[in-house]
Formats: structure tokens, C-alpha cells, sequence
């Protein structure tokens, strides 16, 4: 319904803002991390909303980028999982940090969320291991093939001559470091 708000940041506090968007003053709860990112009472702000509706209750929720509004909303698909909950989780750390503790079954930084026990984590961890193994791969992925890229700069080598070379190697060759020994060969031609 309301994607997202763009406005003058009215009220902060520790766990939500008030966003005055023309005039009309929005409440959106908000992980810290998001928060911390926004800048002073007066200044602009543009956050990415969900909002919940439940017979009595509509609140909004708010996040700084797209990638933790689509996590929050994948955390509260979780049966027993509400928006606080979802949303403390979120504060525990990166979305990034998350997902890989999902991914490989870590429990116990879940559990540090009050009111969430073993076997909630455990139920979080079942229900979505499979929708962030994908992501977390393609993270991990990304994050080695920037070390290699950061290497060959450093070595001297162009961003466009690095990206050349780094066509050429097979997807085989996953570790960073066959991948730049592999790359100085093509560079060294």
C-alpha cells in the first residue's frame, strides 16, 4: 500500500520517527541501524515502508533500503514471526550477517532476541534456510570477485583490463586466489 515516504524528519527516537510528509505526520517504527543512518529533526529523510495491518492496529515500519524492507518482510512470513520481533531481529545485525546465520543454521544469534527460544529459531531457520541460501551465495560470490578486482588494481592493472581478463577465466575456478594467479597469466600475455 504505501511503499514508501519522503519528508522532513519531525520526531527520532530510539525506536521510531515521525516523518511530516506535506503536512501529515507519519509514525514509523525503525531498526537503530536505520535511525542511526537518518540525519536530525528538519532534515530529509526517504524511508521504504511496510505496513501492517491487524483488526485494531495499523503501523508502519521503515528501512533505510529495499533489500532489509524485503527481509523484514520475509522474516514475518515465519509463522509466530510479528513485525517486532522481525524488526529486534534486524537489530541484532547486518542483513547480510542474517542471512548467512540462516544459511548455515546458526540459532543462537537469533536467540538473543527476547521472546524468541530455541524452537522459534529453529522455525525461522526451517522456513527460510532455502529463500537466503540463494542470496547469501550470490553475496558470497560477488564479495570474492571484488577481492580479485581489488588485488589486480593494486597491482597496478586497469579496471577495464582486470574485468577483461576476469571474462576469460572459467567459472570453475572459484578460490580468489587461483583467480588472480589465473588473471596475471591472461594479464602477463
Amino acid at each position: 500500500m504505501i511503499g514508501s515516504l519522503k519528508g522532513k524528519i519531525e520526531l527520532k527516537t530510539d525506536k521510531l520517527l515521525i516523518l511530516d510528509v506535506q503536512g501529515v505526520g507519519y509514525r514509523i517504527f525503525c531498526s537503530s541501524a536505520t535511525l542511526e543512518q537518518l540525519g536530525g529533526q528538519g532534515q530529509e529523510a526517504k524511508i521504504f515502508t511496510h505496513l501492517y495491518i491487524r483488526e485494531n492496529l495499523s503501523d508502519l515500519y521503515g528501512f533505510m533500503s529495499f533489500e532489509e524492507l524485503e527481509f523484514f518482510e520475509t522474516l514475518i512470513s515465519v509463522s509466530g514471526i510479528g513485525p517486532k520481533a522481525a524488526l529486534s531481529v534486524m537489530m541484532l545485525a547486518s542483513v547480510e550477517t542474517l542471512k548467512q546465520a540462516i544459511a548455515s543454521g546458526q540459532k543462537t544469534i537469533l536467540t538473543k532476541v527476547s521472546g524468541i527460544g530455541q524452537r522459534t529459531a529453529e522455525r525461522i531457520i526451517l522456513e527460510l534456510r532455502d529463500k537466503v541460501s540463494a542470496s547469501v551465495a550470490g553475496i558470497q560470490q560477488l564479495s570474492s570477485e571484488s577481492e580479485v578486482i581489488d588485488a589486480l588494481i593494486g597491482l597496478g592493472y586497469t579496471n577495464h583490463q582486470v574485468r577483461e581478463a576476469l571474462k576469460q577465466i572459467p567459472s570453475k575456478v572459484k578460490k580468489v586466489e587461483d583467480r588472480v594467479k589465473q588473471a596475471l597469466k591472461l594479464l602477463g600475455k
